[in-house]
C-alpha cells in the first residue's frame, strides 16, 4: 500500500532535499559543537550556524541575525519569553484558537498572578478591534496569539492586532509555527516585538530546532530563562547580557540547525510563495470534493487567502477515530484526529468534546494523493450512519 502523508501540520515530511545529507555529513565528518574550539572544523560549524540565522533574519524581517535565537522547539520558545516578560499582577490578551504551548504556560502562570482573557476572531480570522478595546485592562502588558490555526488552518489577520499593541503601548508576541515557512512573516510588517518558530514544520528541517526572533528593546526586558555555559565571556559566572548569548545555553543542537540550514536554502531557492501556490491549489481541490460529500462538514474558512493548507473537517454520523484509523489502515492516508492540542480552539469552532480528523498538506503532496483522500473518504462515509 502507498503511504500518503497528509500530516504535515503536525511535521513535514519528507524532510526538504539536503536535509538528511547535510545532518549525516557533518556528523561523520564536522561532529564540533559552536564557540567551543579554534580550530578549522569548529570554524566551519559557526559558519553554518551564523548562515543559518542569516537566514532566519532574512524570513522574518528580524533587525540583525544576532536577534535570532535558537531553541529546541516552538513551546520553549513560547515559554523563555511568557516567564521571561511576565510578572505579577500583569495581564494578557490572546486568541481563542490557541494552541496548548500558549495556553498551559498562561494558565500556569494564572498561580503567580498573572491573568488572561480570550478574544474571539470571526470565522475568516478577523477581530473586531472593539472587541480587543473590551479585554484591555489598566494592567495589560502583552498581547500573544498564532499567526493561523494549527486545528482549522485559519489565518488570522495579525497586523491591526500587531498597531493596537503599539498604539497602546503594549508587547505582541506571534507563535509563527504554523505558517514560518509557508508564507512571508515580516515581523516588523505585524509589528511584532517577537516571533516564536519552530523548524520541522513548514520550515521543512528536523525536529528538535526552533526559536524565535525578538528586538533589542524587547530582548532587554525579556529575563534569561536557562543560565549556564555559552562558550563566551568564559572568564564570567554572570550570563551575557548581549543576544543571541542571553538566552542560549548549554550545548545547542547543531545537527538540527545542520539540517535547518539545508532545509532553508531549499526554501530560499524554490521561494516560499511558490511552495503556497503549489500547497492551495492542491487545498481548494480537498475542500472541494469534501465539501461535496453530505457526511462531511468542513470546518473553518472557506476562502484561500484566509488559511494554511490545513484543513479539518467533522463527521457528524460517524465514529470520527474509526473514520481516521480506516483511512490509514485501509487506504494509506496518514492522518490526524482528536483535539490537536487546542481544546481552546476546538470549543470556538463548536467541536468540542468530539474533535476533528485533519488533513494537511506538503510541498511534495500530489492531485493523486489529494484525489485519493477524498475517494477514500467517499466510501468509508457511503455505510449507513452510526445509530444512538
Amino acid at each position: 500500500m502507498k503511504r500518503i502523508y497528509l500530516d504535515n501540520g503536525a511535521t513535514s515530511f519528507p524532510k526538504a532535499p539536503g536535509v538528511a545529507k547535510a545532518i549525516n555529513n557533518y556528523i561523520l565528518n564536522i561532529g564540533t559543537s559552536v564557540g567551543r574550539g579554534a580550530y578549522a572544523e569548529a570554524f566551519e560549524t559557526e559558519g553554518i550556524v551564523y548562515d543559518t540565522r542569516e537566514l532566519l533574519a532574512e524570513i522574518f524581517g528580524a533587525e540583525d541575525s544576532k536577534s535570532v535565537i535558537f531553541t529546541k522547539n516552538i513551546t520553549e520558545s513560547l515559554n523563555v519569553l511568557l516567564h521571561g516578560f511576565l510578572k505579577e499582577g500583569d495581564h494578557v490578551i490572546v486568541s481563542s484558537l490557541e494552541h496548548n504551548a500558549m495556553m498551559r504556560p498562561l494558565v500556569e502562570m494564572e498561580s503567580l498572578g498573572i491573568t488572561f482573557t480570550r478574544v474571539t476572531p470571526d470565522n475568516d480570522g478577523i477581530f473586531d478591534m472593539s472587541d480587543l478595546e473590551k479585554a484591555l485592562q489598566p494592567n495589560t502588558k502583552l498581547i500573544a496569539m498564532m499567526h493561523a490555526s494549527n486545528v482549522f488552518g485559519t489565518l488570522l489577520d495579525l497586523e491591526p492586532v500587531g498597531q493596537f499593541a503599539k498604539t497602546h503601548n503594549l508587547r505582541f508576541i506571534v507563535d509563527a509555527a504554523q505558517t514560518a515557512g509557508f508564507l512571508p512573516v515580516n515581523m516588523r510588517t505585524l509589528h511584532a516585538d517577537a516571533v516564536a518558530f519552530t523548524g520541522h514544520k513548514s520550515l521543512l528541517g528536523p525536529q528538535g530546532i526552533g526559536g524565535f526572533v525578538i528586538t533589542d528593546d524587547f530582548a532587554d526586558e525579556v529575563k534569561s530563562f536557562i543560565q549556564g555555559g555559552t562558550g563566551s565571556r568564559s572568564d564570567s559566572e554572570k550570563q551575557p547580557s548581549y543576544l543571541p548569548d542571553k538566552f542560549e545555553s548549554g550545548t545547542p543542537n547543531t545537527v538540527g540547525i545542520i539540517g535547518l540550514h539545508a532545509a532553508l536554502t531549499f526554501i530560499k531557492d524554490q521561494g516560499i510563495d511558490n511552495i503556497r501556490a503549489h500547497e492551495m491549489q492542491l487545498t481548494k481541490i480537498l475542500m472541494e470534493g469534501l465539501e461535496k460529500n453530505e457526511n462531511i462538514r468542513v470546518v473553518g474558512t472557506s476562502k484561500m487567502d484566509r488559511r494554511t493548507a490545513v484543513v479539518s473537517f467533522d463527521t457528524p454520523y460517524h465514529d470520527s477515530a474509526m473514520v481516521s484509523h480506516t483511512l490509514t489502515s485501509k487506504y494509506g492516508v496518514n492522518n490526524r484526529c482528536g483535539m490537536h492540542c487546542a481544546p481552546s480552539a476546538h470549543k470556538t469552532m463548536g467541536t468540542f468534546p468530539q474533535g476533528t480528523i485533519r488533513l494537511s498538506l506538503g510541498f511534495t503532496t500530489t492531485l493523486e494523493d489529494v484525489q485519493t483522500a477524498i475517494d477514500a473518504l467517499d466510501e468509508i462515509l457511503s455505510s449507513d450512519r452510526d445509530r444512538d
